[in-house]
């Protein structure tokens, strides 16, 4: 159990660098004229996935789950491999990446890395991430919650929004690339006047929108 719990504050660790890296990117995306969308359904979002690793830990302390090898390894390994997809599309979107859905009007979606293929990539590696996490270590009561909590608020919420932020931005042209934390993201032109910005996994800023 204590390597799950390392590898669970690890993941931890994770969110916090994202963080980071998302009001870095913020203030690149304001700076250039960014709009945000969907403020409402953010403070949710972030409940959930905390909620995701307190109770990976409580269900596997409390509950005894042990760890099985043959679902634990395979389990381990696709939690790697959402990681993995996580930060390509984070380097795919470069600093229109964000945890928010911001738009930068102006710019084309982006249509390189994981974008070539997926339209919301980032949010494939959430999906995986949410499931193979606590069944590493057999917490499949909360392999369950967070995966129908998860789908009620991408499918019907965060995902709808970033679709109508991403109609802000001017049509895909060759080069161009799809989003990061799950939507469609846009590549900066030679000049910064506008540029499509970020989210958690789509490129959208602008100002703030209510």
């Amino acid at each position: 159990m204590i390597w799950y719990t390392a590898l669970v504050l690890a993941t931890g660790l994770e969110r916090v660098a994202e963080l980071i890296v998302s009001a870095r990117n913020a203030r690149w995306s304001f700076a250039r004229g960014g709009v945000e969308y969907g403020r409402r359904h953010f403070p949710p979002m972030v409940a959930l996935h905390t909620g995701l690793l307190l109770a990976c830990l409580a269900e596997v302390w409390f509950g005894d789950r042990p760890f099985l090898p043959w679902l634990g390894w395979p389990a381990f390994v696709f939690v790697l491999a959402s990681q993995a997809l996580r930060w390509w599309c984070i380097g795919a979107l470069g600093p229109r990446w964000n945890t928010r859905v911001i738009v930068v009007p102006g710019l084309a979606p982006v249509m390189r890395g994981p974008y070539r293929w997926l339209r919301h990539p980032n949010y494939l590696a959430v999906i995986v991430e949410g499931i193979a996490l606590p069944l590493t270590h057999t917490a499949w009561i909360t392999a369950i919650a967070f995966t129908v909590l998860n789908a009620v608020l991408l499918f019907a919420v965060r995902i709808p929004c970033e679709d109508r932020a991403l109609t802000t931005l001017v049509a895909p042209t060759p080069g161009t690339a799809a989003g990061a934390a799950g939507s469609v993201a846009p590549v900066a032109p030679a000049a910064p006047a506008g540029s499509a910005g970020s989210t958690n996994g789509h490129g959208h800023e602008r100002r703030r929108r209510p």
